[in-house]
């Protein structure tokens, strides 16, 4: 039996998207006076538009339809909606609080995460090299918990909120883009709660004269389909293993971010931590590497 080819014709795609991911800092510090959960509440609401346009011109109307006659899927994608919504507003009070170490570090724990999540509820298996990548994470996390222990658990957080997002939309299988749509959908009252709940004493900071502002914040809707689309394009034409190498991509774009342009104070303790979990990331890829 001949086995299928391993296409790889995905990377333009994967990189794009995690290009976008990896400069999102730039694009949240533009917008810094909007207060974190009113944003928040806009990213959604302006995300809807974006899905719909995008369902019309990819023709992913049939998925939608699909997605939204299957009762399991939809409570799923419930479950998936409110923990993307959590890590939408856990990363941007990051972002404007100035956390950019932790949350660069938060997406490095991630995949990590993934890989103990996969062992202990989805029955896969780790060998002898993952195992020490993991533990030599592990160990990194200890480090910053004694040191940096005020930044550990946005990280935690962070990577906490993606990977149980990972996971419900692996066992619900569905199309990033009808997807995307519906949990947009689920998050819109939500969404108009936190507008009308998280704005900053001087109101709601849209429609205030600042046609470029304003322009800015509609955006959103655009900076958070496009990149999840393009990664959507990537899985469907490359290898997987590859395409998780790339992943590390936005939170090393982060990391330098923080430390040349916001200028954010290094610690010791999370230097020593970000060591350690690159050293897990350099075992964990050349595991994946050799087994392939």
């Amino acid at each position: 039996m001949t086995q299928p080819e391993t296409r790889n014709d995905g990377m333009p795609y994967a990189i794009a998207a995690y290009l976008i991911w990896g400069l999102l800092p730039l694009y949240l510090r533009q917008v810094h006076d909007v207060p974190p959960f009113e944003f928040v509440g806009w990213r959604t609401l302006f995300t809807l538009p974006a899905c719909a346009l995008a369902i019309i011109v990819l023709r992913q109307g049939a998925a939608l339809r699909a997605a939204l006659s299957d009762g399991r899927k939809v409570m799923a994608l419930t479950a998936s909606a409110l923990l993307i919504g959590a890590n939408w507003t856990t990363y941007v009070v990051m972002i404007q609080q100035g956390h950019i170490f932790a949350a660069s570090l938060g997406y490095y724990i991630n995949p990590l995460m993934n890989v103990v999540l996969g062992t202990f509820l989805l029955g896969e298996q780790l060998n002898r090299a993952q195992w020490v990548a993991v533990a030599l994470a592990a160990v990194g996390v200890v480090i910053l918990a004694s040191g940096a222990a005020e930044t550990l658990g946005w990280s935690l957080a962070l990577a906490a909120t993606f990977s149980g997002y990972g996971l419900v939309r692996k066992k619900a299988p569905v199309a990033a883009l009808p997807g995307l749509s519906i949990e947009a959908g689920i998050l819109t009252l939500p969404a108009v709660a936190m507008i009308a709940l998280g704005h900053g004493p001087l109101g709601i900071t849209l429609g205030q004269g600042r046609p470029a502002h304003d322009t800015l914040v509609a955006m959103s809707g655009v900076v958070t389909a496009v990149p999840l689309v393009l990664f959507a394009m990537a899985a469907q034409r490359m290898n997987y293993s590859i395409l998780g190498f790339v992943q590390f991509l936005a939170p090393t774009l982060v990391f330098f971010q923080g430390l040349l342009l916001f200028h954010e104070p290094l610690q010791s303790a999370q230097l020593a931590s970000f060591v350690l979990i690159w050293a897990a990331l350099a075992v964990f890829s050349w595991d994946m590497w050799r087994r392939r």
